[in-house]
């Protein structure tokens, strides 16, 4: 995977919490217990999709710029997007799109939630 930094940086944000889910083989990323982000790991431990929620629109649109940018594997195809993590997207705009993820889910909750 090229993008090492990916796990320090959204343990970064303010009330992330991370968890592993056995069934689907994936390392979570969760804002106030809604997942964000997600690692989708193979049977070897290597992840093989990094998963996150986008607006509907910039979704389709950068799945129609990027061909290692894809609908969400195992997720909603229409907010959900799925990056290779060995492609060509540029680090900037996977950073980009994690904190438009992260903004997402945090928008999405309660403004007591928000301050937590």
């Amino acid at each position: 995977m090229r993008y090492l930094w990916l796990d320090e940086y959204l343990l970064n944000k303010r009330g992330v919490t991370k968890d592993f889910q056995p069934v689907w083989n994936w390392i979570r990323y969760h804002i106030g217990g809604k997942m964000f982000a997600a690692l989708c790991l193979d049977d070897a431990g290597k992840p093989y999709y990094i998963n996150l929620k986008l607006d509907p629109m910039e979704s389709e649109f950068l799945r129609g710029q990027y061909p290692d940018i894809l609908p969400g594997y195992y997720s909603d195809k229409r907010c959900w997007v799925s990056v290779r993590p060995d492609g060509a997207v540029p680090d900037s705009l996977l950073r980009d799109m994690l904190n438009q993820s992260y903004g997402l889910v945090l928008a999405g909750q309660s403004k007591k939630a928000r301050r937590t």
